[in-house]
């Protein structure tokens, strides 16, 4: 089918209804900014249920081309009888054109092509990094059925591509691959001076620190950095040297606060567990260096905002982070506690090798835009209902 005049493209939104602007609800709220803009063509009908919900950006509401469908019912019941039930099939679904899912969850069983990005399968990879209430809800998105019934795939890196390849049996030529883009909000802040001199009265941390940043769980391997940073504070070159890890408290929080508190250094290991989006400006711009020793990331936003804010970044050089980084950041084995301890060392006492890192990444950075993400996911719309 061909439509020579517009689209009417239903997006699910869901997953914006618990806030944040981070990770995968980071992704659909830049994705659809971007779409906006472009896009003033097609008619947008945004499927925002939640029985409690944050507010949306303003600005959508104002857009001639978007409209806002709100309903209140709990989604967890939603999913179940998707899940279960196979309905309920839900009038605008049928209604649409086509339907975007920013993420694999699940959708009621209608004709109507369908469209899914997918971000990683690390729950398939690496059960053990989730409680069983994640394994819960990955069962009811039943996945594996929505990535065969689905028009078409967006895979944000060439490993996600893969891993859907390989695991989910997903053709190739259903999936396309729309690197994400880089919040361009992160890149006006880093700018504002008087904004970094508010912040700077706000946080009275001690300097020099490294900073980790995202939700503290398994998969983020925190214990990794906590035990390498321990190690090189037994040189006193380091003896003033901090550790900030900033992000929520996710499964398996315990164990990285204990490993922290029987840290020989304890005193100097802060966490933030509630940092407002502006603020990572700051913590970014002014870290001798960001460390991201992450098991598995089907891309990774936090390495690209520190490049941005010009901090030198330590990266895990596992699944889709190589590919992102390439060479503009100090790779190491997220499994190797004595190779990432040498790798910081090696950053704190090479001026040439950081200096030449922060070049690297600022150029690195210039690779990823929303812009161009969004025009090539309209594309892809395009071409799922010909």
């Amino acid at each position: 089918m061909r439509y020579d005049s517009y689209m009417k493209i239903l997006m699910d939104i869901r997953l914006l209804a618990r806030g944040g602007t981070t990770g995968i609800s980071g992704y659909t709220q830049d994705l659809l900014q971007a779409l906006f803009e472009l896009d003033s063509e097609n008619q947008y009908q945004l499927f925002y249920n939640a029985f409690r919900k944050k507010s949306l950006p303003v600005a959508w509401y104002h857009k001639s081309n978007v409209t806002i469908l709100e309903r209140r019912i709990p989604n967890r019941l939603l999913d179940l009888s998707f899940r279960v039930l196979n309905g309920p099939k839900l009038p605008e679904f049928r209604a649409a054109d086509l339907v975007f899912s920013p993420h694999f969850m699940l959708t009621p069983p209608v004709k109507t092509p369908h469209v899914i990005t997918f971000h990683d399968l690390s729950f398939l990879h690496h059960p053990q990094f989730f409680s069983n209430k994640q394994h819960v809800w990955h069962w009811l998105q039943n996945y594996k059925v929505q990535a065969e019934r689905a028009a078409h795939i967006i895979a944000v890196s060439e490993f996600t591509k893969f891993d859907l390849i390989k695991l989910l049996g997903v053709p190739e030529k259903k999936i396309t691959v729309i690197q994400s883009g880089v919040n361009e909000e992160i890149k006006h802040l880093y700018k504002d001076t008087e904004f970094q001199e508010s912040l700077h009265k706000k946080y009275q941390f001690e300097w020099p620190y490294f900073l980790s940043l995202g939700t503290i769980e398994p998969r983020k391997n925190i214990l990794a950095l906590i035990r390498a940073f321990s190690f090189l504070k037994e040189d006193p070159a380091f003896k003033f040297h901090k550790l900030i890890v900033a992000g929520k408290k996710g499964f398996g929080f315990e164990d990285v606060a204990k490993e922290a508190k029987q840290s020989k250094y304890s005193s100097d290991i802060l966490f933030l567990h509630s940092v407002p989006d502006e603020d990572r400006v700051y913590l970014y711009t002014w870290a001798r260096a960001f460390i991201y020793p992450s098991f598995f990331e089907g891309f990774g936003f936090p390495p690209l905002e520190a490049q941005v804010c010009q901090t030198p970044v330590l990266a895990s050089d596992r699944t889709s982070l190589p590919e992102i980084l390439g060479d503009s950041a100090l790779l190491f084995n997220p499994w190797s506690v004595t190779e990432l301890t040498k790798k910081l060392f090696e950053l704190e006492t090479n001026e040439t090798l950081r200096e030449d890192l922060i070049s690297r990444g600022t150029k690195n950075v210039e690779r990823f835009n929303w812009s161009e993400a969004a025009r090539k996911t309209r594309e892809v719309f395009k071409q799922s209902v010909l």
